[in-house]
């Protein structure tokens, strides 16, 4: 494999890696605010791409951001890249204050509650959900009867609160990234294609002066030959 690590990478190190990359949180953010800079589209289209992986990162469909942000981005005609790379603004760091804030706001708007009766906590709303899954799965080759409590609790408690919280506030965020993101991104392809102008113009410049002194040694040869 021509893209094989040379030393494979193990499934803790990922993990790690992936709460915190390498060169820290603040390299990783200039990294992707460089791609999405150059991305070879209009600005606008990049500035909605940004704008919808940004909504995206807002939405309880963990696992799925990269497929929602692409379409998202075919739905308000943005760069798809810039929608995948947009989703970085869902990361370790933030996700914990998206999530929180996000189902409060969705329990105020239903009208429900959290209930801590059963497994109190939102990691173990999760554990539960994932029980029922795995329980549901073996209960089809089996004599077992399903569950669904936990599953219902979920959904309930966790996933639509999630849903509808993080609606208002991920478009508000995905429009306050289009025009923060949309004015920049011009700038730099202005910058950027003045100074590949510049650039040009002193590559034109040089081969122009190679051209002369090419053509003036030339001359200087003929010259000397009809004199001899």
């Amino acid at each position: 494999m021509v893209f094989k690590r040379r030393n494979p990478r193990s499934y803790f190190r990922t993990f790690v890696e992936a709460l915190w990359p390498r060169g820290g949180w603040t390299r990783a953010f200039h990294y992707v605010k460089h791609r999405i800079r150059r991305l070879p589209d209009r600005p606008d289209r990049i500035a909605r791409g940004v704008g919808a992986g940004v909504f995206v990162s807002f939405t309880p469909f963990f696992g799925l951001h990269f497929i929602s942000a692409a379409i998202s981005a075919w739905i308000v005609r943005g760069n798809v890249l810039a929608a995948l790379l947009g989703t970085f603004f869902g990361n370790p760091l933030t996700f914990p204050i998206i999530a929180v804030s996000s189902m409060k706001f969705g329990h105020w708007i239903l009208g429900t509650e959290f209930d801590e009766s059963q497994h109190a906590t939102i990691f173990g709303k999760f554990v539960g959900a994932s029980e029922d899954l795995r329980h549901n799965f073996t209960a089809m080759f089996t004599d077992d009867t399903a569950h669904w409590t936990n599953l219902y609790n979920f959904w309930n408690e966790i996933f639509l609160p999630y849903l509808v919280g993080g609606f208002l506030p991920g478009i508000v965020a995905g429009v306050v990234a289009y025009y923060l993101s949309e004015p920049v991104i011009a700038a730099y392809q202005k910058h950027r294609r003045k100074r590949l102008k510049e650039r040009f113009e002193k590559l034109k410049a040089k081969l122009h002066a190679r051209a002369e002194q090419v053509a003036e040694k030339s001359l200087a040869g003929k010259s000397s030959s009809g004199k001899l």
